[in-house]
């Protein structure tokens, strides 16, 4: 029996270029795994959504502290890009994505001020709710 090839991964969890810090996109898994997977609308409510995003949030800024080993070195966001799997006919992902944009808000306070993006999508990797994705100033 063979062993499955294994491959290092084609992206970063994070890049820095110059003062920007890039986060790859981050899903709402903690140590017991994803957190609400499937379509908000069909599968998982509003509120199930809004617990997945702030997760998917924390993980952006772990991502950030262990990039930068501190998240004061952050001295501001520049952008947070939120993408929700959304069942048809549900057009609220911005009530989503508001609550990363929150989590964003109290670790950071006025330094976390970003523009933003929140979209709806028809899947996401994993089956997972929400996808977050971070641009830092550092």
């Amino acid at each position: 029996m063979t062993s499955p090839v294994t491959t290092p991964p084609l992206y970063a969890r994070a890049r820095r270029v110059g003062e920007l810090l890039f986060v790859s996109g981050q899903l709402p898994i903690s140590e017991v795994g994803l957190l609400h997977p499937g379509r908000v609308g069909t599968d998982i409510t509003l509120e199930q959504a809004q617990e997945a995003a702030a997760l998917a949030a924390r993980n952006c800024l772990a991502v950030v502290r262990d990039a930068l080993g501190s998240l004061d070195a952050v001295k501001g966001v520049a952008r947070l890009g939120g993408y929700v799997a959304t069942s048809e006919g549900f057009s609220n992902a911005p009530a989503v994505v508001d609550a990363a944009s929150q989590q964003i808000l109290e670790a950071l306070g006025d330094r976390g001020q970003h523009a933003r993006l929140a979209l709806g999508v028809a899947s996401l990797p994993l089956g997972a709710s929400v996808e977050i994705e971070l641009a830092v100033q550092c």
